[in-house]
């Protein structure tokens, strides 16, 4: 199999990854921006279907205090996944475990010193469509990464609330559509439900969002102002900037007041979005570019 050395966050993490296939990109980059990383106390991570690690690798790079394992179900991700963390050197914080979450049990997940409601944070980035809704991915591993079962979401769904413990939070991105659908799939499982939506440009309708909740929590649904990633000629906006060349949480670049979305701590507090930060030195563009999910 043919890979690519790709570097994100500014290069501070490498990531190799298929050339052919669904390849990770500024969703995984988001996800991870969205964080929190609870001022630098220790925490534990669960990355659901990690494919090569990007997500969990990013949100390690950025907290030192993650301990995070990822759960990859295909052999060949999974020995890259396995590959990045070495390379990384993030051996001593980072694991890969090979299973399906649609089906893995506790047994399997003892072998490997991982119990059921044990997670701070548990983390994903689901495949976008259903199988059979359209033409199918000619790549055997883009197939896999991009389309899922009919109710494949609620299996994921449940997976995470299964893994997370009390109190815990579960944070995917997702695209927009998806949101009814999300929603649903939490519904009993998490709550204190938060949604912020990404634009790809201003003006235009989200094209992905980011939905967190809390196990447990019976705080109302709350939709934050959304967050800009490009401006004219395609450029990054400065806070897309800071999140993917200097591995800025979403919290620090785009100067949100919240714990939430990569603040400093975490809770049920609703976001509140203030004027937008620029870095004091401009950065060019180049490198984590957007997802190939579409």
């Amino acid at each position: 199999m043919s890979v690519s050395d790709d570097a994100f966050l500014g290069g501070r993490v490498r990531i190799l990854q298929p050339r052919q296939g669904y390849r990770a990109g500024l969703d995984a980059v988001m996800l991870a921006a969205a964080v929190s990383d609870r001022d630098g106390s220790r925490f534990s991570v669960l990355d659901a279907g990690a494919g090569v690690g990007t997500a969990g690798l990013c949100v390690a790079s950025r907290c030192p205090g993650a301990r995070v394992v990822l759960v990859e179900r295909e052999p060949d991700l999974v020995r890259l996944a396995r590959e990045n963390v070495a390379r990384n050197g993030l051996s001593e914080r980072v694991s890969v475990l090979e299973a399906d979450i649609s089906n893995v049990s506790q047994a399997e997940l003892s072998t490997f010193g991982i119990a059921d409601g044990t997670f701070d944070q548990v983390i994903a980035n689901p495949p976008y469509h259903t199988e059979g809704a359209g033409t199918a991915a000619a790549h055997a591993l883009k197939a896999a990464a991009h389309a899922m079962p009919d109710a494949g979401l609620a299996a994921w769904c449940r997976f995470l609330a299964r893994m997370a413990g009390p109190r815990g939070e579960a944070l995917f991105v997702h695209k927009t559509a998806a949101l009814p659908d999300l929603l649903s799939a939490l519904e009993g499982r998490f709550g204190g439900l938060a949604a912020l939506p990404l634009h790809s440009f201003a003006g235009e309708p989200a094209g992905r969002i980011l939905l967190r909740g809390i196990k447990g929590s019976r705080a109302p649904f709350h939709l934050a102002p959304g967050l800009v990633l490009h401006e004219a000629e395609n450029r990054f906006t400065a806070g897309a900037e800071a999140v993917l060349r200097l591995g800025q949480s979403l919290a620090v670049a785009y100067a949100l007041h919240s714990p939430l979305w990569g603040g400093t701590g975490v809770g049920d507090t609703p976001s509140v979005s203030l004027p937008r930060a620029e870095p004091e030195t401009r950065l060019r563009q180049g490198g984590g570019g957007k997802s190939e999910r579409t």
